[in-house]
């Protein structure tokens, strides 16, 4: 991957689109084809829209801690209206389905499967946008989140939930802006501000399993991504560069103590209650604590 920093990735984006940029990177790195490299982007694509679509709020995970909260939600009368219902119930239906051994796309990781697709699909809906936009807004996300992932991290146990439903975050942001025709530098201003607005997020799942807090805070990513590519799309810019905001969470992260950072020994899953269901989970309930 020849980007490693959002700079050289707005010089790049002087030259063609900044989607297309990634892409054309994609197909340096792995010496393969366009074709290839947009096919390999559409079968993501039809696997994020079939992990929304294919989910059964009866199903539930094998803790009980997830399962029928996706439906609850989009049968809901919501203060935020019917797109934002939307958004919230796509999160929690996608997260759901990571929690129940559903067939999800990591974006990045699966423990943040749900942010991309809660912002994707219900604008595609809303605003009747087609797939090859949509395959365009993934190469968008998949850009600035190899960057992160470069600079800083996308793994929880190495920097916190900042690094997972942060960076999916600030992905989905930078990819909102694209789906509304922004700029090359709104889009790293939306990904620079989702990444302040979480930034010393920690990672503290329940029992130690990717359910509890996990699959509501996609709901909480999902959120931010739309202000903050609302925000950029409005003008509003971060008052930190991108480069140097990825670089405060990568430094934040290796700050954070070890019960904070996927151990499940800290946080949430420290209290009385977490405890309690830590102690009535057998082990073979904790088994899909790393994924």
């Amino acid at each position: 991957m020849s980007f490693v920093s959002v700079s050289a990735l707005l010089a790049a984006a002087e030259k063609a689109p900044l989607w297309q940029a990634v892409l054309d990177d994609d197909c340096r790195d792995r010496g393969v084809e366009r074709s290839e490299s947009l096919e390999r982007m559409n079968v993501l694509w039809r696997a994020m829209v079939r992990s929304a679509e294919e989910y059964d709020p009866a199903r539930r995970s094998a803790s009980g801690l997830s399962g029928g909260q996706g439906a609850k939600m989009a049968a809901a009368e919501t203060i935020g209206g019917p797109f934002l219902r939307d958004v919230i119930a796509t999160a929690l239906m996608v997260g759901e389905q990571n929690a129940c051994m559903g067939r999800i796309v990591a974006a990045p990781t699966a423990g943040a499967s749900g942010v991309m697709p809660a912002v994707l699909l219900p604008l595609r809906r809303r605003d009747g946008l087609g797939d090859e936009r949509m395959v365009q807004c993934l190469y968008v996300a998949a850009g600035f989140g190899q960057i992160i992932a470069a600079r800083a991290s996308i793994s929880g146990a190495e920097g916190g939930c900042q690094a997972e439903i942060g960076s999916a975050s600030a992905m989905a942001a930078a990819a909102l802006v694209h789906a509304r025709s922004g700029a090359p530098e709104q889009m790293a201003a939306a990904c620079a501000m989702a990444l302040q607005n979480v930034m010393g997020l920690v990672c503290d799942p329940v029992a130690g399993l990717v359910e509890e807090p996990c699959v509501k805070r996609n709901v909480m990513g999902a959120v931010n991504a739309l202000a903050c590519a609302d925000m950029a799309l409005a003008g509003i810019r971060s008052a930190i560069p991108c480069d140097e905001v990825i670089d405060a969470m990568s430094a934040v992260g290796r700050l954070m103590p070890d019960s904070l950072r996927e151990t499940g020994e800290g946080g949430l899953a420290a209290t009385g209650t977490g405890r309690k269901i830590a102690g009535g989970l057998g082990q073979e309930d904790r088994a899909g604590t790393d994924r």
